[in-house]
């Protein structure tokens, strides 16, 4: 708690600005269960959508997160470009990053495992952080176990984040929400205030 508390009193605010962490969704779908998953992304890519656009007109930081896929010399415009070469370009290209916007590299399913995010977010004075992407059983679980430890605020758009598996998405879910104190909201219900 003592870290949340010098969060606060850095940034003068007592929740802290609201952050969209859009996870892996720069995918080229060229992986195992690549076409169940994508199945699902098309389910939660209006979701996606929505929460960017209303993200930027609430001028909300937006950070992308997304899996090097082993190739540690990657950059930001080298994964969108390998995504939208890949299998499912419909699924990348209404979600391409636009300049300006954040960008990290991970290489393990936690959003903050050894990279940067943390030391980010706490530059720009967030407290509380909205998941969206991929997979909710996977990435998005462990990102929002690692920012519930972290004393960040966590909301997860139950229509913004795709499983391999409903089955277990759909604990993943209830366990964010029940262990985690994760707010489970529709994507249009997200307050970036």
């Amino acid at each position: 708690m003592e870290r949340r508390e010098t969060r606060r009193r850095r940034h003068d605010d007592d929740e802290g600005a609201t952050a969209l962490i859009v996870v892996d969704m720069l995918n080229p779908y060229d992986h195992p269960e690549a076409e169940e998953l994508a199945e699902r992304v098309e389910g939660a890519l209006p979701g996606v959508e929505d929460l960017l656009r209303r993200a930027r007109e609430a001028d909300a930081q937006v950070v992308y997160v997304n899996d090097n896929y082993g190739d540690w010399n990657s950059s930001s415009e080298e994964l969108a470009r390998s995504a939208m070469n890949g299998k499912r370009p419909d699924l990348v290209e209404p979600i391409l990053p636009i300049e300006g916007q954040s960008f990290v590299v991970k290489a393990r399913h936690s959003t903050f495992y050894e990279t940067p995010l943390e030391y980010l977010l706490d530059q720009m004075g967030v407290g509380r952080l909205v998941f969206c992407g991929q997979v909710t059983e996977q990435c998005i679980l462990y990102s929002a176990l690692d920012a519930y430890v972290r004393h960040f605020d966590v909301v997860i758009p139950t229509d913004a984040v795709a499983a391999i598996y409903d089955d277990l998405g759909d604990a993943a879910l209830r366990l964010m929400e029940r262990n985690m104190g994760a707010e489970l909201v529709e994507a249009e219900a997200v307050d970036w205030g």
